[in-house]
């Protein structure tokens, strides 16, 4: 098979080096060039016609996102970014996925040649799936798809008064009736995710949310969906309770795992060993839905490279959940729902802008109610 070719766009000589060094010592990939700036960048794709591009985002002469905005338009394909672990580099690399980047890599803050190092494999990865991904498609959903508008109302929560209080709930009300929606998610997750939770109307049943992503980038992107959807949505904490009408995320770096207290969900936390190389595992998540969940549960398998979830989400549907995976069409890498398929593990393959619609209809099928 012929190598991957790779494009090194970065303004710093000591970033360039250490990439095209990493990239190098893989035996499916090589660098064909590196540019110091856009400018020197956009003749060398012209010259080079590489297979990947990895951008810094902060450059001078012309800044990333300027350069992935044209780019996209003039001569898409596919790009990893390479992203600050500040404030500022967060809101850009989360501007730079909704023009059409396929993935980012974090820049260690202190200890650079040791940082880039540790995360070798990660940006050997990432360059593997821009390199199969197909990037355009999101452009092409964009141009085929209404807005964003959310559903007017998941019709499900019907309150009714028990020992003088009001409650959501069943005409028999048992503990652990409380219904809830678990997403996994990676490569090309954000803006997947983006979509179906802005969709989702403000009295949807709670979401907990597994998007493969390291620390310092987490609090960015739920801050960005909760502006934009009717529903709240939060980077989790420890401890707190899930309630109807908001999404958690899991933090950066940190396991998200569904647990109990009496008959409320809880949100718990842990810096437990990676599973399947990742923190957070899709698969952590999905174990626990499984567990505290079952039959109330909507697990959903969206975009993503590999298989964390795939075990975990036929768990779920041993349990008695309803289980959706993201169809190949629409996905930006199959990987993640095409295993879960594979195994047996899903019972509707559903297009992306069709997801919201079915786990509203699914929950007013079921006739199911969560209690506030």
């Amino acid at each position: 098979m012929s190598k991957i070719r790779v494009l090194v766009v970065d303004d710093s000589a000591l970033i360039r080096n250490l990439m095209k060094e990493i990239i190098d010592k893989t035996d499916d990939m090589e660098t064909v060039g590196v540019a110091s700036d856009p400018l020197v960048a956009r003749e060398l794709i012209r010259s080079l016609d590489p297979d990947v591009i990895t951008l810094d985002i902060e450059m001078p002469k012309m800044d990333g996102l300027d350069f992935l905005e044209r780019l996209m338009r003039l001569r898409p394909m596919p790009v990893v970014m390479v992203s600050t672990l500040t404030e500022r580099g967060a809101d850009a690399t989360f501007r730079a996925l909704e023009l059409g980047a396929v993935d980012f890599v974090a820049k260690p803050k202190l200890g650079i040649t040791q940082g880039m190092s540790d995360c070798a494999t990660e940006i050997r990865e990432k360059i593997r799936a821009a390199a199969t991904s197909k990037q355009l498609r999101r452009r092409d959903l964009s141009a085929e798809t209404t807005p964003l508008t959310p559903i007017a109302s998941a019709k499900v929560l019907q309150p009714i008064r028990a020992g003088g209080s009001t409650l959501l709930a069943r005409a028999t009300r048992t503990a652990g009736t409380e219904k809830i929606i678990a997403i996994g998610a990676s490569t090309g997750g954000t803006e997947a995710i983006k979509e179906v939770l802005c969709r989702l109307p403000a009295d949807s049943p709670a979401v907990v949310i597994t998007q493969h992503m390291p620390p310092g980038f987490t609090k960015s992107f739920a801050e960005r969906l909760d502006a934009l959807c009717k529903i709240t949505v939060k980077e989790a904490e420890h401890g707190e309770r899930v309630l109807p009408g908001h999404a958690y995320i899991a933090p950066g770096g940190r396991h998200l795992a569904l647990g109990r207290s009496g008959a409320n969900y809880v949100v718990e936390i842990s810096d437990e060993a990676p599973v399947n190389r990742h923190r957070p595992s899709v698969d952590v998540l999905f174990s626990s839905v499984a567990m505290n969940a079952g039959a109330n549960a909507i697990g959903v398998m969206l975009t993503g490279m590999g298989k964390d979830g795939a075990a975990s989400m036929l768990e779920l549907k041993n349990k008695g959940a309803f289980t959706i995976a993201q169809d190949e069409s629409s996905c930006v890498v199959f990987g993640m729902p095409r295993e879960a398929i594979a195994i047996g593990a899903v019972e509707e393959t559903i297009g992306l802008t069709h997801i919201a619609d079915r786990l509203v209809s699914k929950f007013a099928e079921a006739g199911g109610h969560v209690r506030v």
